[in-house]
């Protein structure tokens, strides 16, 4: 990875979509500072929560912003989208779940992208991609399947998590630099 000028700070204000976007199937690129993410987003069953992820990219909310978690047993995700690197910021507005998978086994698979939240109904920016297959609650809407770059969180995780614990901040400082949104 390179170096990166990336800190934590506050978000930026962006207004919530109004109008739901005509979005079908497209893609999310996450520019980071180990290399691009390419993520294949699934309009058609994730409407409203691309509608704010596209809002949220197109305003900069998630330039130059830190990844803040990284999990790497029994759960095995990588997460991003807080500015604060706390895991408690947000956009300031939520939205409903939608694309909730069935409870089973592995109903995260590896390349899953979906949202982090708070409870039912609390979507904002946070999201995670799956590095390997997990098992979760089916409480998070899966929005998008990495296409290029799962090579990239699979050096993440290896490197670990600071301290040597199995949840936390990533032991390399990992940043979206910026998003392209197509």
């Amino acid at each position: 990875c390179k170096a990166t000028k990336a800190v934590a700070h506050a978000p930026i204000k962006v207004t919530p979509p109004v109008k739901i976007f005509p979005v079908k199937m497209g893609t999310f690129t996450l520019v980071t500072n180990c290399g691009n993410i390419v993520i294949a987003t699934n309009g058609i069953k994730a409407q409203v929560t691309l509608t704010a992820l596209t809002a949220l990219a197109k305003a900069g909310y998630f330039d130059a912003s830190l990844c803040h978690r990284l999990t790497t047993s029994g759960l095995y995700v990588f997460q991003c989208g807080d500015p604060t690197a706390t895991g408690r910021g947000g956009p300031g507005f939520t939205y409903r779940d939608e694309n909730l998978p069935k409870a089973e086994s592995n109903n995260y698979p590896a390349g899953t992208v979906a949202m982090a939240n708070s409870g039912a109904n609390t979507n904002g920016s946070q999201f995670f991609l799956v590095y390997a297959n997990t098992t979760l609650p089916p409480s998070y809407t899966i929005w998008g399947k990495i296409t290029s770059g799962l090579n990239i969180l699979k050096g993440i995780a290896a490197a670990g998590v600071k301290g040597g614990i199995t949840d936390g901040m990533p032991a390399k400082k990992i940043a979206i630099e910026k998003v392209i949104v197509k």
